[in-house]
């Protein structure tokens, strides 16, 4: 026996197929992947203008191209020959480098995503998959954390004030969401016994884990959309606070990478829930007979697939921006303390599965429900309600409430009160006039 075949011999048959890929395999597969990324980047554009616009009773895209589908593609042609204009006060290298580095991670988490079984491609068998790391899992979680910091070096380097503050925002949101996604991964880990995609999507073969962690996959599906600055969760860019948020200050092609970054990790996302949870390409039980197709496999993949993408296209046209205050009390007092709760219940029910009923269970069990009585005290219980003062203002002139517990007059005392001879009222901005907002004739 050769060295290579020893060194073979303790590999899963995934593992030995991508092994022995010639070099002309792997480029077509680096290829095809990059042209899934932006291929579907192009799609979701147009198709989530075509969906919010039938939510909101408009048409949506419907000039350019057949059915207005290439309107997307119209947009990136004119992005790329319009004029690239850099702000005087900007840092020119790392405001150029920014959309590079938002843009590489999220291609590159492509790689780990089994997107099929075992095919035949030009006579040489193989997977689709590109590789199949024993940390893929732990890739995913890398590149979502490293395409932050474009965002981050985008806002700083433009020298405004706006997209500081946006990028400052994106990464406490990342911070705060990256812990909730990466417990909700612990259940899947636990059970699996791997940290490779592949051999998560094999340990499904007999019932996906949506089922069996139902609450890791509601934590996952919460995440996720945090994770990726999606609505109701856009606060880096959020047009009515931050104009445009990171990018207010880009244009032409590195706008343009910025986009695309954001619709590849929805993607990718989508694709790693599709993973972890809904068993990889594998179809369901009725029609389980079709996974000895590796290209049917990929169909179920992209049908999975694309139900999530449709799941962040129905949140942005159902669900208003969250202020920042909830959305971090959302990540930090309800996900992550959730999430460890999981954890430690999951821990409680595999223990009692392999050693039985007894002392160690019953102390275990214990600990769990001391613990989860804690959290439930340090983090659930809400925060302690201000009381309400009155704010006595200086004149009678409509202003905006200092504060959501300042009580406005009613329209109707407004309305009964005096208005002294030789003085006319003047229209209010907000609520009804008063004889303050008279003037003399």
């Amino acid at each position: 026996m050769t060295v290579q075949a020893q060194a073979q011999e303790g590999l899963t048959r995934t593992q030995q197929l991508l092994a022995d890929d010639p070099l002309w395999l792997v480029l077509l597969k680096v290829v095809a992947l990059f042209a899934i990324g932006v291929v579907l980047t192009l799609f979701m554009i147009v198709l989530e203008r075509k969906v919010v616009g039938r939510m909101q009773q408009r048409p949506g895209p419907n000039r350019t191209g057949p059915g207005g589908w290439l309107q997307s593609l119209a947009d990136g042609l004119k992005l790329a020959f319009k004029e690239d204009i850099m702000p005087v006060m900007a840092d020119k290298r790392v405001y150029f480098i920014a959309p590079v580095i938002s843009t590489i991670p999220a291609f590159v988490a492509f790689s780990v995503i089994p997107f099929g079984g075992e095919v035949s491609i030009f006579g040489e068998r193989t997977v689709l998959q590109l590789v199949d790391l024993p940390v893929g899992v732990l890739v995913v979680l890398a590149c979502s954390s490293i395409g932050v910091y474009g965002i981050v070096l985008g806002g700083w380097a433009s020298g405004s004030p706006y997209p500081l503050l946006a990028a400052l925002r994106s990464a406490a949101q990342v911070i705060s969401y990256e812990i909730a996604l990466g417990l909700s991964i612990v259940g899947v880990i636990l059970y699996a016994g791997s940290l490779s995609t592949a051999d998560i999507v094999a340990s499904q073969s007999s019932g996906w884990y949506l089922l069996l962690l139902a609450p890791s996959f509601v934590v996952f599906l919460i995440a996720m959309v945090g994770e990726t600055n999606r609505a109701p969760f856009d606060l880096p860019e959020a047009e009515s606070e931050l104009v445009g948020g990171f990018h207010t200050e880009y244009s032409s092609l590195k706008f343009a990478l910025f986009f695309l970054a954001e619709y590849v990790n929805m993607v990718t996302v989508s694709a790693m829930a599709t993973t972890l949870f809904l068993g990889g390409g594998q179809w369901p039980w009725p029609l389980s007979f079709l996974n000895a197709n590796g290209w049917l496999q990929f169909i179920a993949f992209l049908i999975k697939m694309f139900i999530f993408l449709f799941i962040f296209i129905w949140l942005r046209g159902t669900l208003p921006r969250l202020r920042y205050d909830q959305f971090m009390r959302l990540g930090w007092k309800v996900l992550v303390p959730g999430s460890l709760l999981w954890i430690l219940t999951i821990f409680a029910i595999r223990t009692y599965r392999t050693s039985g009923a007894g002392n160690v269970t019953t102390l275990l069990v214990a600990v769990g429900i001391g613990l989860a009585v804690v959290l439930v005290v340090a983090f659930l219980v809400p925060d302690r309600q201000v009381e309400e003062q009155v704010v006595e203002l200086a004149s009678d002139y409509p202003v905006p409430p200092l504060d959501l517990s300042v009580p406005t007059p009613s329209r109707h005392k407004l309305r009964a009160r005096p208005v002294d001879a030789g003085q006319v009222r003047k229209p209010a901005l907000t609520g009804g006039p008063s004889a303050k907002e008279t003037e003399d004739v």
